[in-house]
């Protein structure tokens, strides 16, 4: 341990003349660096704050005010109308024995000074509430691709105009509007129209009885609540959603709620597993550090809308700790360690030495020391992060009573408070297009591993393959995917175009040797804790063995082709995905489509409806051997335009379910029945999606390393008899799926979908380029439709 590796430098001995101090001056020049560092820390985590606190002005301005005022009071001229001098009236007189002249002069130089802080003060708040009631106009978005209008140009220059210059990542903060409430009527309304097309007519009239029921009933009161809460609270959704949604479910959070991101796709910097988890991991404590300063540049929609950026304050040194009725997320700060699995043995490693990060050369030195110690697991150690895996309540009893004292709590809160855990896995993964299944064998191992390699609590965990390959695994409830996005985007453009290795894949730089090893957690579990522990296991293999994922690379064309149909690619692939959904299982579903609501203050998500009756009246066409290729086209440009302006209003606001669902929360407050809200909250998603958003284009040039593309990510399957399918849309001409369902449902199919899926985009991009149709044939890979029958 750092203490450990600290005390040999500092030896004292008893003597009978006095006490002999030894001190050595490697130890006091490391204190001192440390020292220097973190004082620079602070200083300039101080300076962010203040930059951000002021923005759109900086403090420069404040000077100008302070001059403007202070020279009129040589001109004689008072811009203030009089307030300067009340100021000076009211401000407290000197002694007799003081010079009245000078008196005077001082109180009114003190009272230029407070009434321009004053002045400068109103118009920060000016500019920025300003910039706020200009944030809270949405009309842009609901405008055609490339065609903007004059209202929008001139509104997008006044938000350029009060934007400043050079924000920080949380300089938009208070400027971002609040997210609206929406109408009980509009929500209702909606709500209907996207049911009808998954209802008969009966089942239909009587959800419409419920709804109106319910809006003439007790509609009024909870949204009286929930509208008091939108002026209290910053977001009236979030709290509430990260609570219930997340915090208080008792079900395992692997596989029901974490998620993972792959590596590149095609390329491997360096097959060296210590070498690339050495630049990764250093390149992550350099985003960390420019997280913690601020001085990431804030995301922002058309180069000019900001976005929220509350969801990153919380991506490392991050822990969701378990309780008995609800988990609570940890946070904590200036933590410098990282814990390490390798083989069932946890490693405490230090990320800092004289005051700095430690190199990449110095990591792997770190990691291979890691990868080369060959002793064995403590009793009960092994598979101990099985307790993170399985349900909850076992977990926070099994913590209480065996993680409370001793050298238990002094491991698991190096766990807890580490920035984030790193797994050396022994099994090679990653894609490899000589072997059919290894993109579904590298999901399964990101989303889920052997159950017990994982601590599923932790933020994140970054997992490292003994070939080089990398990966994230990632807690759901302190952030959503494009968050975690972000950050992996930065470390992989870091990784292979800033750091870079050696010829011989090491890490570039000195080795150095003089390190401190990594230090093994000790553990003392007694028996009855490790059956706790062996019953969590059981309980998170039997659901990852359950795990049907199958991984589709699709190549025919992309978002390239797409766009020059004119048509959004988005609604391109979801209605691809509902015309495979309707080939697959012969019925429409529910479909879940993740939408952000990050142009509000504190916004997460929001649900779009992605089964319309515009898009069931597409796939019946295309399912209809009678109908022309121009109708269904029609049809399908109908559907697409009813799909981008459903998603829009999900983005501004304008959802369904985030509204039902603060609804419903707030009936159970008040203890009042609604049969209606509680039929909405307990329909099944059996068709669950959602797109891996490209943040940072301007890291890596596609064009110009075609190779160096991201796999995107994917979760698990929400319904027990749905499925789950995230995609990501690459560069021109790759979209890559990630589908997955339960073995333990006769009626799905992972790879089977995955057929229909190709199926269907190639069947839709045929209304506009009928040559395509027959690439259906000719792809090799999807010549036999097994249906009905699980793949093994």
């Amino acid at each position: 341990m750092a203490e450990a590796h600290q005390a040999v430098g500092f030896q004292f001995t008893v003597r009978p003349d006095g006490v002999d101090l030894k001190l050595s001056q490697e130890v006091i020049k490391n204190i001192y660096l440390s020292g220097v560092t973190a004082w620079k820390k602070r200083a300039i985590q101080f300076k962010n704050g203040v930059l951000a606190g002021v923005y759109p002005a900086s403090p420069s301005s404040w000077l100008i005010v302070v001059i403007a005022m202070m020279s009129s009071l040589y001109i004689r001229v008072d811009p203030s109308l009089g307030m300067i001098d009340a100021i000076k009236e009211n401000l407290p007189h000197r002694s007799e024995t003081v010079s009245s002249v000078t008196g005077s002069q001082t109180r009114a130089v003190l009272s230029a000074i407070l009434f321009a802080t004053g002045l400068w003060l109103f118009l920060i708040y000016l500019l920025r509430y300003t910039l706020k009631a200009l944030l809270s106009y949405h009309g842009w978005i609901f405008e055609s691709h490339g065609k903007m209008s004059t209202s929008t140009k001139l509104w997008l220059s006044l938000v350029k105009m009060f934007s400043g210059r050079r924000p920080l990542l949380y300089s938009f903060q208070a400027s971002l509007p609040r997210l609206p409430v929406p109408s009980v009527d509009d929500t209702i309304q909606r709500y209907l129209e996207s049911v009808r097309p998954l209802l008969d007519t009966k089942q239909y009239n009587q959800m419409e009885i419920l709804a109106n029921d319910f809006k003439e009933s007790k509609a009024a009161q909870l949204q009286r609540y929930l509208i008091l809460k939108s002026w209290w609270a910053t977001n009236y959704v979030s709290d509430w959603w990260e609570e219930y949604i997340y915090l208080r479910s008792r079900s395992p959070i692997m596989v029901n709620s974490n998620f993972y991101i792959m590596d590149l796709l095609y390329m491997t910097p360096t097959h060296r597993q210590a070498a690339r988890a050495g630049n990764v991991v250093h390149a992550m404590l350099q985003y960390r550090r420019k997280l913690e300063r601020g001085e990431h540049a804030p995301l922002r929609a058309l180069g000019t809308v900001p976005m929220c950026s509350t969801q990153m304050e919380r991506m490392f040194n991050t822990t969701r700790i378990p309780g008995i009725e609800t988990d609570i997320v940890q946070h904590l700060t200036d933590r410098k360690h990282l814990l390490v699995y390798h083989k069932g043995r946890f490693f405490q490693v230090w990320l800092y030495t004289g005051g700095r990060h430690l190199l990449p050369s110095e990591l792997e030195t770190q990691f291979q020391r890691i990868l080369n110690d060959t002793s064995e697991p403590q009793p009960g150690e092994l598979k101990l992060a099985a307790l993170t895996a399985g349900s909850r309540v076992p977990w926070a009893r099994a913590r209480i009573k065996y993680f409370g004292q001793g050298v238990n709590k002094a491991s698991l809160d190096a766990i807890e408070s580490a920035a984030f855990f790193l797994t050396l896995d022994d099994e090679p993964q990653g894609y490899d297009p000589a072997k059919t299944r290894s993109l579904d064998s590298y999901a399964k191992s990101l989303l889920h591993g052997k159950c017990y390699d994982r601590w599923f609590d932790k933020s994140f965990n970054l997992i490292s393959y003994p070939n080089g390959k990398m990966g994230i695994n990632a807690e759901h409830s302190w952030a959503d995917a494009p968050i975690v996005g972000h950050m992996w985007e930065y470390v992989l453009a870091t990784d292979c175009f800033h750091l870079g290795y050696t010829e011989e894949g090491h890490c570039k730089g000195d080795v150095n040797k003089g390190l401190p090893c990594p230090s093994r957690l000790q553990w003392q579990i007694p028996a009855e804790c490790q059956e706790a522990i062996e019953k969590s296991y059981l309980s998170a293999k039997q659901i990852a063995d359950d795990v049907d994922f199958h991984g589709c690379l699709f190549t025919e064309f992309g978002k390239g082709l797409i766009k020059k149909c004119r048509t959004s690619p988005d609604a391109f692939i979801q209605l691809a995905l509902q015309l495979a959904q309707f080939r697959d299982q012969g019925v429409f579903c529910l479909t879940y489509e993740s939408s952000m609501t990050r142009m509000f203050r504190d916004g997460r998500t929001e649900t779009v409806r992605s089964c319309t009756s515009e898009a069931e009246a597409f796939v019946r066409a295309m399912e209809d051997a009678g109908a022309t290729k121009a109708q269904r086209l029609a049809l399908f440009r109908k559907a697409a335009d009813k799909h981008q302006n459903m998603y829009r209003l999900a983005m501004t606001g304008s959802g369904i379910d985030r509204h039902l669902f603060c609804l419903y929360i707030v009936s159970k407050y008040l203890g009042v029945d609604s049969p209606f809200l509680k039929k909405v909250l307990s329909e099944p998603w059996k068709l669950s999606t959602s797109q891996t958003p490209q943040q940072q284009l301007n890291l890596v040039d596609i064009n110009k390393f075609p190779k160096y593309v991201g796999a995107g990510g994917g979760f698990g399957p929400v319904a027990d008899d749905g499925y789950g399918v995230s995609y990501i849309i690459v560069g021109e001409n790759l979209i890559t799926f990630h589908i997955s369902c339960k073995f333990s449902c006769p009626d799905t199919d992972s790879y089977r979908f995955g057929q229909h899926i190709w199926k269907a985009m190639v069947d839709i991009q045929a209304l506009f380029k009928p040559e395509n149709n027959k690439k259906i044939v000719e792809h090799a890979k999807y010549t036999q439709l097994e249906n009905g029958k699980k793949h093994i």
